[in-house]
């Protein structure tokens, strides 16, 4: 039997159009609330595919779940939305991707690591699992350091105080001390929060004693889309903040770059030495998955590692020289 937990928690669900998931994830999460005071609270961005019909459906039957409307349609904006109507009297923020999986104690054990490090942030490792061919490949490279660069949240870490990681859990009182989420980023939201949140002294704890499940896109333009978008989100929090970017950060952003100089290849054929040493690496990872780790998704994750490090160079050098996005209406 589950120890009652005496905090009271709000557990937000940013979403739109997650109509496939959203049903078996709310089961999921009502589960594991035995001991647990805990509001659900979906914030729908004009879903289109019947998820606020099944979300409405399931009050009902689920206690403590709402559903609101998220105008902005943005995640940072939903959180920012449920914390201000909601978040009164709470003592932690759970931050639930509608697009995952978790594991059956995971908002306890998040809870009970708050509790244990008096950490004010809690962050987890994420799994990429994919299921389509290229889903799959996708999820191989993510779960890699040709396609992760070495990231802690990617890369298993745990157990550790760190700078920033793929965020859980926070104390309310700490999200409203630094202002919640900055509502200009579509991406990258979590990263530029963390900042603020070490530069005022909040503490961000990375547990190895749970994960999330993460679904990549499905398709490579789609992949291009999300990544250009990463890319945009990490210049802006660098331009924000007037930060330097780390070594595995750096190392992407002369991509874009690379690519483009080969053009002049048709006027000097050494131009396209840089990229086709991108390229080469690139693919002598994905065979050395194949062959060393024999993982038959190799050579095309090596494929979709270059989308992913050509959209992100591509959307950060676009951020930074200031050509922005079309808005659509």
């Amino acid at each position: 039997m589950n120890q009652v937990l005496d905090t009271k928690t709000l557990l937000v669900i940013p979403c739109l159009n997650e109509a496939l998931t959203i049903e078996p994830l709310l089961r999921k999460l009502n589960d594991q609330r035995t001991g647990m005071d805990m509001l659900i609270v979906v914030a729908d961005g004009g879903s289109t595919d019947g998820t606020q019909e099944i979300v409405q459906g399931l009050t009902a039957e689920i206690p403590d779940l709402l559903l609101i409307a998220n105008a902005k349609r943005i995640q940072s904006a939903a959180i920012n939305l449920a914390v201000d109507r909601f978040g009164k009297g709470r003592d932690y923020l759970i931050r639930i991707d509608a697009h995952g999986d978790y594991p059956d104690d995971y908002c306890r054990v998040l809870i009970e690591e708050a509790l244990a490090m008096q950490a004010d942030s809690i962050v987890v490792g994420m799994e990429t699992v994919g299921f389509g061919l290229f889903q799959k490949a996708t999820a191989v490279a993510q779960n890699s350091r040709l396609g992760n660069g070495g990231s802690r949240h990617r890369a298993g870490g745990g157990g550790e105080w760190v700078d920033h990681g793929h965020h859980a859990l926070m104390r309310i009182e700490a999200f409203r001390a630094v202002g919640g989420y900055d509502e200009s980023f579509s991406h990258n939201e979590d990263a530029e929060l963390d900042f603020r949140l070490r530069a005022a002294a909040f503490r961000i704890w990375m547990t190895g004693k749970t994960h999330m499940t993460y679904y990549p896109r499905a398709s490579a333009a789609a992949l291009f889309r999300q990544y250009l978008a990463y890319g945009r989100g990490r210049a802006k929090n660098l331009i924000k903040h007037r930060s330097v970017p780390k070594l595995r950060q750096a190392i992407p952003l002369a991509v874009a770059p690379v690519v483009i100089g080969a053009l002049l290849a048709l006027l000097y054929w050494w131009a396209a030495i840089p990229m086709a040493i991108w390229a080469a690496a690139c693919l002598g990872y994905g065979f050395w998955l194949a062959i060393g780790q024999k993982n038959p998704y190799g050579p095309l994750a090596s494929l979709s590692a270059m989308i992913m490090h050509f959209a992100w160079s591509a959307g950060f050098w676009l951020e930074l020289i200031g050509i922005r996005p079309r808005r659509t209406a």
